[in-house]
Formats: C-alpha cells, sequence, structure tokens
C-alpha cells in the first residue's frame, strides 16, 4: 500500500495567484483519494496576497489563513493537512517543509533572509528546502536560475510546466544526486484540473511535515506521482540556465542539450 500526497498548492487566503480556498482544495484532495496535502502558500519574497504594512503577527496571522481553512476542513473529513511555503527570490523559488506558524512568529528575519542565510536557518531547525520548478521557463522569467547550493532537494515534475523543463530538471538531479518530489502546483482544485494533479506516493503515512522533510533530507524512498511520459517530451530544445554561485551570482551551467543525457 502507498500513500498518495499533494506537495505543492496555492489557496487565494494568502497567495495572490490562488483561486480556491483552502477548504475547497482539502474537499477536492479527499474526493479524489489523497491522503494528505501540503498548503504552500506564496510567501513575502513572492505572489502573496498579505498587505506588507501590516504588523508581523498579523501578516503571519494572515498568512496562515488559507492552511489553517484547509487544516479545519481536513480534520473535518478525514485529510491530513500539512503547512509549508514558497519564498521566492525573483527567478528563482523553494518550497520549505517542516517548520510552523509559530517558527515563523518567532522568526521575522526570515522575510530577509538570503538564500544562504535561508538553507542555514531552515536546516538548523530542523526543516528542508526544495528549489520548485528550477527549469520553468515563462514570460517573466529572466534567467534560469539553479540553486543547487541552496536546497536539499528539487521538484523534478511540476504540473505547470512545460514537459521539456520537467526532463531538464530530473536529468539535473541524476547528474548531482538529488533527492525528487513532484507537486502540481495547484491554484484551483476541480475535476476539470484532475489530469493536472500530480505529487508524491510514500511507503508509510507522514506523521507530521518535520516527518516529510526528514525523508527528503534523509534519501528515503519517494515516487514521483506523474504521467508515464512526462519526462519523455516529444521535443527538448535548449535552455539557457545559470548556476546560483557561492557568492549568490550566476555563472552558465554551460549545458545547452541536458535533455541528451542519459
Amino acid at each position: 500500500m502507498s500513500y498518495l500526497y499533494e506537495t505543492h498548492l496555492h489557496t487565494c487566503q494568502a497567495s495572490a495567484c490562488g483561486v480556491s480556498t483552502g477548504r475547497e482544495h482539502a474537499r477536492f484532495y479527499k474526493e479524489i483519494g489523497f491522503k494528505g496535502i501540503f498548503v504552500t502558500d506564496h510567501f513575502f519574497g513572492g505572489n502573496t496576497a498579505v498587505p506588507r504594512n501590516r504588523p508581523w503577527r498579523e501578516r503571519i496571522d494572515m498568512f496562515c489563513a488559507g492552511y489553517e481553512d484547509a487544516l479545519a476542513e481536513g480534520q473535518r473529513i478525514g485529510l491530513d493537512v500539512f503547512f509549508g511555503w514558497e519564498q521566492g527570490y525573483g527567478d528563482d523559488e523553494y518550497l520549505i517543509y517542516g517548520l510552523d506558524k509559530q517558527w515563523l512568529l518567532a522568526h521575522p528575519e526570515v522575510e530577509t533572509w538570503s538564500r544562504r542565510e535561508q538553507l542555514e536557518g531552515i536546516r538548523r531547525a530542523g526543516g528542508c528546502i526544495v528549489q520548485a520548478h528550477p527549469f520553468r521557463t515563462r514570460d517573466y522569467i529572466r534567467h534560469v536560475r539553479i540553486g543547487l547550493g541552496y536546497c536539499d532537494a528539487i521538484e523534478a515534475a511540476n504540473a505547470g510546466n512545460h514537459p521539456h523543463n520537467d526532463a531538464y530538471a530530473l536529468r539535473y538531479a541524476q547528474m548531482y544526486g538529488l533527492p525528487m518530489i513532484a507537486g502540481s502546483d495547484n491554484h484551483r482544485s476541480s475535476m476539470e484540473n484532475l489530469h493536472r494533479i500530480y505529487g508524491v506516493r510514500l511507503e508509510s503515512p507522514l506523521l507530521s511535515a518535520a516527518d516529510f522533510a526528514h525523508r527528503i533530507r534523509s534519501g528515503a524512498p519517494i515516487t514521483l506521482n506523474v504521467p508515464q511520459d512526462r519526462f519523455s517530451p516529444a521535443e527538448c530544445p535548449p535552455i539557457d540556465s545559470y548556476f546560483i554561485d557561492e557568492h549568490e551570482g550566476l555563472r552558465p551551467t554551460n549545458r545547452p542539450s541536458l535533455c541528451d543525457w542519459a
């Protein structure tokens, strides 16, 4: 038996791009047979719906509203709901797992952390960092930035990506021996979007968000719940990409044909 989890979704309560409420997400995932979900709304470095001119406690209360809405519904219907967030640095974004609201309340400095400070601070607290959709190409993304030194794992499959974006991400993870997860990046839960629901399958149920962070960092078995042909796109055009170096600057990866690699 395996257990299916959504690792990446946004609510309209905390993400400016969100459409569904936490409650709506919870009911949808319960209906389609998931064991649990992670609510990973955009934090204050990304597309947040939280005003930036409020006191820290009020901002965190607002940020957690979507998660708490999903949690209440999950407890009522029997769906596990876990907390996370997605922090952005312009072109590159990171999913944070393993910490909670109380930790955020006690650490207002997290809002202005550099990538290095984030990595050290989150690890020190027992959490983990996953680079979200690392090879995504969109009009608003100026440079495809690969944060090899600033994460514990990568999101190898993201339902909002083009298949060739994920093909690159898979090979990147294989090249460097990084753990991988998959997520839907779901903004609207609807049966019309059922084909865009990804996630991970685990051999045993999660006990907590910290349990998930530990499994990622320890290399425990994680099966990607994605379409069978997700990593075999019909076309795989070159992607100009850059490593984020130790000074958080950019250097070319010099891997223009990464998709050709076994």
